[in-house]
């Protein structure tokens, strides 16, 4: 019998988990088979490709809980997409004529590595399916278990992805200082540019984590010290529509009763419309290997603020990003307890021979399993009815839809 020997990688952008995961990982190892090897490739797919790996050294394995602390990567994360060999030629990640595939499935096979543990979102978890089902062609098994990651919590069929509770949090904590700015300037707009491309499921979690710390602190509305001066006016995700003249109507009254308005925005919030009318000015936007336009780019909380500003009538417009404040932290406890618990059945998925993500499945009874990878896709949505969400927008005074 082939002795295991346990590879892992992180990829993509970051979250708060993927340190985290890297250290439950090789505790767990630890306690259940100290014997296997365990190495890290660096920078994801890139060091792979590179043949550039971290053993798990004896000292690593004793200090491992130690990562459960931190955010970031131990291991360092990229954006490399298998299948796109321009791009990996254009990297010098692999030679004219290479097939990207090939060379990391070679890779992992010249490493011994019969487990490979991949730490990221859907393009991370199917490509290294893609891997796993290369070898196989070849002779060469290997079994692949992957941990999803990404604060926007918009893996299919997943309930919920690693990091994404704790980047609400660190977001609400984020602007919790931000909108003090509401008192530097009279006739403020505040905008808060929240991550998520396709779902708005974090800027509502953050809105609905900024509005419970809000509600726990205490003001002097006597000396014009309100809470309303600190609470949010709208929140806008990508999945319902925004009519822009009817909000500016309704947030020139909220400008009248406290002088500031407060946006959430996702930065996906429109961002179809916004590509659209960007391009049709002749501009050239970037995009990255999976073929997504750069956010960074589009700058959509700016887009927003540049066409409300001057219907509601502000003097001074600010936009501010938590996101890789947010997405940098290291997890919070209720992550810890998630990422634990995924990383128990990872490992023992993992030495049964098991491949698949790991994950609450949403398609059958919300079980924690091994899902098949197949089933596996980004772009969830979110769902603009979810109740407390509705309850949101009520308190604030939004319209639903």
């Amino acid at each position: 019998m082939t002795t295991p020997k346990v590879a892992m990688l992180t990829a993509g952008g970051l979250a708060p988990c993927l340190s985290a995961a890297v250290g439950g990982l090789i505790g767990r190892y630890t306690d259940l088979a100290p014997e296997i090897e365990i190495i890290g490739y660096r920078s994801g797919y890139y060091g792979l490709l590179k043949g550039e790996a971290l053993p798990v050294t004896p000292e690593v394995r004793a200090q491992a809980a130690t990562l459960l602390r931190h955010g970031g990567s131990p291991l360092g994360n990229s954006r490399v997409k298998l299948t796109n060999v321009k791009d990996c030629v254009k990297r010098g990640l692999v030679r004219e004529g290479e097939d990207p595939l090939k060379v990391a499935a070679d890779q992992l096979a010249r490493d011994d590595v019969t487990i490979l543990h991949t730490i990221g979102g859907d393009d991370t978890n199917t490509t290294a399916a893609d891997l796993a089902a290369y070898l196989e062609g070849n002779g060469y098994h290997l079994t692949v278990v992957g941990l999803p990651k990404t604060i926007d919590n918009d893996v299919v069929p997943i309930r919920q992805s690693l990091g994404a509770w704790t980047a609400a949090e660190q977001g609400a904590l984020f602007f919790e200082n931000i909108v003090n700015e509401q008192s530097a300037n009279p006739k403020m707009l505040l905008v808060h540019e929240v991550m998520g491309r396709n779902c708005g499921w974090l800027t509502a979690a953050t809105a609905r984590a900024y509005r419970e710390r809000l509600a726990r602190k205490r003001f002097l509305p006597a000396f014009n010290l309100a809470p309303s001066h600190h609470d949010i006016d709208a929140v806008y995700v990508p999945e319902t529509p925004i009519d822009l003249d009817r909000e500016a109507e309704r947030l020139r009254g909220r400008l009248a009763e406290k002088d500031c308005v407060t946006l959430f925005i996702s930065e996906g919030a429109g961002l179809d419309a916004i590509v659209a009318e960007i391009e049709s000015r002749g501009e050239v936007l970037g995009r990255d290997p999976f073929g997504h336009v750069k956010i960074d780019t589009v700058n959509v909380g700016k887009w927003f603020a540049d066409r409300f500003g001057p219907r509601l009538g502000v003097e001074k417009a600010l936009v501010q990003k938590s996101g890789h404040f947010a997405r940098s932290a290291a997890p919070n406890p209720d992550d810890l307890r998630l990422i634990q618990s995924m990383v128990d059945l990872a490992v023992e998925c993992a030495l049964k021979g098991v491949s698949g993500v790991i994950g609450h499945d949403e398609e059958h009874g919300d079980r924690l399993q091994a899902i098949a990878f197949p089933r596996i896709r980004g772009g969830k949505a979110f769902d603009p009815t979810t109740p407390w969400f509705t309850d949101l927008l009520d308190a604030i005074g939004q319209p639903r839809g």
